[in-house]
């Protein structure tokens, strides 16, 4: 038997309106996406167009190793991966000798940091195909390729005590070269010409998230249960 018959078909009432809020989430009413896909594109574009001033602040960074001569061995997984990542040096106005998967690099480092944020730079604006045609292989295998050399260098570098070149290195394969390849393809936007839609967003979740619990509760004390001591 229902106890409260008021307060048990409000509870309904709330449950139903959340299944069919629900279910419009799910459905490509959002510019042909689902809400939660928009959503999610939405904080991944405000999140790149904020992770743009590790490249600048790189940028400022690199110049104090204009002129710095590093002689690096990297050791790369396959021939191919290694004739792939020797055209990077290269065309970074290094010198990169092949020995089966082994790269012997020698050159300035301020230079061909400055040469690898180019292609960051590029691949953050989501110019892949220039640099597809720099290399005559995939934009993405070109910046994954880099990662890998930085990779490599960082470990050489480490091994020769040459901390302070090892650390720029390390610090440009995360915050320039696996940022601007993970967020490929996705359109910088700053918060604020989106600010609405956020605040929206996170006042729907709060108001959302309660009534589907204010209705559980009041279709329980429709029923006649009540919490007790």
């Amino acid at each position: 038997m229902i106890a409260n018959k008021k307060k048990f078909f409000l509870g309904l009432a709330m449950l139903v309106t959340f299944a069919v809020i629900l279910a419009t989430i799910f459905m490509p009413v959002f510019g042909g996406q689902n809400g939660l896909d928009y959503m999610d594109n939405l904080y991944n574009s405000i999140s790149k167009g904020s992770a743009y001033k590790n490249i600048k602040e790189l940028k400022e960074s690199i110049g104090v190793f204009d002129g710095t001569k590093i002689d690096v061995t990297l050791a790369l997984h396959s021939e191919k991966e290694a004739h792939q990542v020797s055209r990077l040096f290269q065309k970074a106005g290094a010198d990169a000798t092949l020995e089966g998967s082994t790269l012997k690099v020698s050159g300035d480092l301020g230079q061909i940091l400055a040469y690898c944020l180019k292609d960051a730079d590029l691949m953050y604006a989501n110019k892949g195909k220039k640099i597809a045609g720099k290399y005559d292989f995939d934009e993405k295998r070109a910046l994954y390729s880099w990662w890998v050399a930085a990779e490599k260098m960082d470990k050489d570098l480490k091994n020769q005590k040459r901390f302070k070149e090892a650390k720029i290195v390390a610090a440009t394969q995360k915050k320039a070269i696996e940022m601007a390849y993970n967020y490929y393809q996705i359109e910088p936007w700053q918060i604020g010409d989106k600010y609405g839609v956020v605040i929206f967003s996170l006042l729907f979740y709060v108001v959302y998230t309660l009534w589907y619990g204010f209705a559980i509760m009041f279709m329980f004390e429709g029923w006649g249960l009540h919490l007790g001591h």
